[in-house]
């Protein structure tokens, strides 16, 4: 005999002996209260913003140097100083009117932020004479971090007076970032809009209805609010990063997770109307049918994402309590305001599609229903031969790019300071090193500075600032920046600092916070993609109540995993030209794709179980995949291509966390969910449910169809 696993009835939804006036009363009232939450939740969601922060610290590790480096740096006189470096360019050969521009460039620029004028600027020309350069400190006691953009547009509108034909071009690590910002600032707007276009275009097309796809937007548009009004709440009481990353990844996972969720959900309550003739009674049925299987999958995405947690990087351990958030409260919505609107709208909402009392669904002959007795009559096959091309699109892992350099987080088109950063290493080679910032303790600057000096790959290195706790010393390395050479030369650093002064001494810098970074995202992944699996394993047992399915379907969605990450390789390197990975994408991807993977797993085998009681594994197994495949279908499709709108983004980090998980969703719903993982259960048979009471009865239940346990 096996347990019913039951929930209690979400609110506005009980049975009680009330009678049925009350429980038609109560999902107004439900709405009612919803509508004040969303109220309250709109001056929320608005100071997200307020709190969002995407310094360079922001999205570097907690524990390494480069962070420890820009926190002692804004403790010195003037702050963390900025850098602005500006490169003329005429292809023909610099003249001498090129020349006075770039003089009168840095006169006007010196005036604009505070440095003087008078001083002779130190411009360079390059060896080919088609190229200037100089560099102007930004001293923070003219212009802030908040300011910092603004300064280099007007940098950018004072350079405007040259000379036909001279171009030029604003770089250094102030403009690179000032760009950044400024691409970050446009993101939200436009995935909030371009999400809400895919889903409305998709929901449509899944319904054929002229009001019911509203229904579930609209919930899913007070699920984003309401999400982005929760993780602000929590900022005021948690102390977590919210980096403009964290925030597009919340839209788009709040819209894809909670469009799936209203999509089981109205599946299962149509199926409900045709055994009940009251709108509230069917959604009583439906949600204590699907309620399970729906937070469950919740609950593992959730937990998945507070994995994140106990990650180093700033950027990624706060992507796990904002995600975690947007999960909680989609689930919420879509299992309180969701059934109230259906119900208060009835079976109209339907329209022109009515649902009829006694009418049965006619899942039994559908398509999925052929899927299940082809996926039957071959089993083995069912299951070996999309492994084996999984396997093999993992292959193209081999020879992977490797860390996405700074200069290429840009797609489609480059912005003036990576132009500008190019000509630099083009026009002036060993000329271009970027300055490495050390950081020094009083009482030891002389002897850091002698062994700064002395290391192997140092061209030259000067004491810039100095106050009570610490001294600055800016390095040149002879290599070009992000290089091979340039990475040695670091490490060579911080080695010699070491035996010299130990804790004492700093290296950091635009190239160190790289480093550290891509150093960082590995220590990482080796730590969370364990603990995801192990927290996923651990829920997926207590649902199924079982061992061996959660090890099947665990391991069929990281050979998924591995196969996404194998083509998308490809298509990034051979077709997209990226110059490699973002160093926390693969770990981002696993989440996501494990967590979400799964989740239609839960939703497969969750009706599977249900009916294996009264069939038998096989025939049950049939019967809920052809219950189940169209919707966990379009709901993989949706997902996709929520995630897939990120690839309409600038920045090349978002594009291949978008297409990694529209292409992993993808492979997971089409291939591992609808072949592999049917023909696992049908080949194991009741030995897939060991431990649980319906392993235990060993009878061949695919012989007894129908015959109760």
């Amino acid at each position: 005999m096996t347990t019913e696993l039951r929930v209690p009835s979400p609110p506005g939804f009980d049975t009680g002996p009330r009678g049925s006036r009350t429980r038609s009363v109560l999902p107004w009232l439900m709405l009612a209260v919803w509508i004040g939450l969303v109220v309250g939740g709109f001056s929320l969601a608005g100071k997200l913003d307020s709190v969002t922060r995407d310094n360079q610290a922001d999205y570097l590790p907690v524990s390494a140097q480069s962070t420890k480096v820009l926190q002692a740096e804004a403790g010195l006189p003037g702050g963390g100083d900025g850098l602005l470096v500006v490169v003329y360019e005429r292809a023909e050969g610099i003249g001498p009117a090129d020349r006075e521009a770039a003089a009168r460039g840095y006169a006007e620029l010196a005036e604009r932020f505070g440095n003087d004028p008078a001083v002779r600027p130190e411009i360079v020309e390059s060896s080919h004479g088609t190229a200037l350069v100089f560099g102007l400190p930004l001293d923070r006691t003219w212009v802030t971090d908040e300011a910092e953009a603004t300064s280099v547009a007007d940098a950018r509108e004072l350079l405007s007076d040259r000379p036909d034909g001279l171009n030029v071009y604003v770089t250094g690590p102030s403009a690179i970032g000032a760009d950044m910002d400024e691409v970050f600032d446009t993101v939200d707007a436009k995935l909030m809009l371009a999400t809400t276009l895919v889903v409305a275009l998709l929901l449509i097309l899944t319904y054929r209805s002229p009001l019911l796809w509203l229904v579930p937007l609209v919930s899913v548009g007070v699920a984003a609010v309401m999400s982005m009004g929760a993780v602000y709440a929590l900022t005021q009481v948690f102390d977590f990063t919210i980096t403009s990353m964290s925030s597009a990844l919340l839209v788009v996972l709040v819209f894809g997770a909670g469009t799936d969720y209203a999509l089981l959900l109205v599946s299962r309550y149509r199926e409900e109307l045709h055994h009940h003739e009251r709108p509230v009674d069917a959604m009583q049925a439906a949600l204590r049918a699907a309620a399970p299987a729906i937070a469950a999958s919740a609950g593992t995405v959730a937990a998945g994402l507070l994995c994140l947690l106990v990650a180093d990087l700033n950027s990624t351990s706060g992507l796990g309590p904002v995600g975690a958030a947007g999960i909680a409260v989609s689930l919420l919505v879509m299992l309180t305001f969701f059934p109230a609107l259906l119900v208060v709208l009835g079976r109209r909402v339907f329209w022109p599609f009515v649902p009829r009392l006694g009418a049965e669904p006619q899942a039994a002959g559908s398509r999925w229903a052929r899927l299940g007795e082809l996926v039957d009559r071959r089993r083995v096959v069912s299951w070996a031969v999309p492994l084996v091309v999984l396997g093999a699109l993992s292959l193209g892992l081999i020879g992977a790019s490797g860390s996405l350099p700074q200069l290429d987080q840009f797609a489609r088109s480059s912005p003036d300071s990576v132009t500008g950063a190019k000509l630099i290493d083009d026009h002036f080679p060993g000329q271009g090193g970027q300055p490495v910032t050390v950081m020094s303790r009083p009482d030891t600057s002389d002897e850091v500075l002698a062994a700064v000096r002395n290391t192997s790959g140092v061209v030259s290195a000067e004491i810039d600032r100095a106050g009570e706790d610490w001294v600055e010393i800016s390095a040149i390395p002879v290599d070009s920046p992000e290089s091979a050479g340039e990475t040695a030369t670091i490490k060579r650093l911080r080695g010699n600092l070491e035996e010299v002064a130990g804790d004492a001494a700093l290296v950091g810098g635009p190239s160190a916070e790289l480093l550290d970074t891509d150093e960082t995202n590995t220590s990482d992944r080796n730590r969370v993609m364990p603990l995801i699996l192990l927290v996923v394993l651990v829920i997926l047992g207590l649902l199924l109540r079982a061992v061996v399915a959660p090890l099947v379907l665990v391991a069929t969605v990281v050979v998924s995993f591995f196969g996404a990450l194998g083509l998308c390789n490809l298509l990034f390197d051979r077709v997209l030209g990226f110059g490699g990975w973002e160093s926390s994408v693969p770990l981002i991807g696993f989440l996501f794709l494990v967590a979400l993977g799964v989740d239609y797993n839960i939703f497969l085998m969750s009706r599977v179980r249900e009916e294996v009681v009264g069939h038998g594994t096989v025939e049950g197994t049939k019967r809920g995949l052809a219950v189940t495949g169209g919707v966990i279908t379009s709901a993989g499709v949706v997902l996709a291509a929520t995630f897939a709108v990120l690839a309409s983004l600038p920045l090349v980090m978002l594009i291949e966390i978008g297409i990694l998980v529209a292409v992993g969703v993808l492979i997971d719903t089409l291939l591992v969910r609808s072949i592999v993982v049917p023909a696992l259960t049908m080949s194991l048979g009741p030995r897939i449910w060991w431990p649980s009471s319906l392993w235990r009865t060993r009878e061949d239940r695919e012989d007894r169809v129908d015959e109760p346990v």
